[in-house]
């Protein structure tokens, strides 16, 4: 890759191995089935980026796989809210410092509470976004979960 990206500088920073995959987005497809197909891997090893924000005003990042659709009830459960609310696209540069398509889990304006899916911690690898549209990591579930802080939940449908 020729440039890294921001979240590719903090893994390297933090030592922990990742492998960065490319992709054309020419076609303006980013959704996260789409990449899949475009990086030739399963859906259930790509994982998309969602932000909510709570009842409470605090903001929640989920990191699930792109086949999967986020409970919003089991999520506000992990996040010990009542209730959390995907926030509005137009929102998400704002509170992530990332675009919509580009939004990776690690290098965040602010370290949000986050949650993986519990079904990556099945998985060796795991891709998510590397911040930027076209750029995915390619990273073990826990070193991911450590440099974000996150913990695993039962969090989609």
């Amino acid at each position: 890759m020729a440039v890294k990206t921001n979240a590719m500088r903090i893994l390297d920073r933090e030592k922990i191995p990742y492998t960065a995959q490319e992709y054309c987005h020419d076609d303006g497809l980013i959704d996260g089935n789409s990449i899949a197909a475009k990086i030739g891997a399963d859906e259930k090893v790509v994982f998309k980026t969602l932000v909510t924000k709570g009842l409470g005003g605090g903001y929640f990042v989920f990191v699930i796989p792109v086949c999967r659709e986020l409970d919003l009830k089991k999520a506000a459960k992990a996040a010990g809210e009542k209730s959390v609310a995907m926030i509005p696209v137009s929102d998400i540069n704002k509170v992530t410092g990332y675009i919509r398509g580009g939004c990776s889990p690690v290098g965040m304006k602010k370290l949000f509470p986050t949650f993986i899916d519990c079904s990556a911690q099945n998985l060796v690898s795991i891709y998510v976004s590397a911040g930027k549209i076209g750029a995915q990591v390619f990273v073990s579930p826990n070193d991911l979960a450590r440099v974000c802080d996150a913990k695993f939940a039962s969090i989609t449908v």
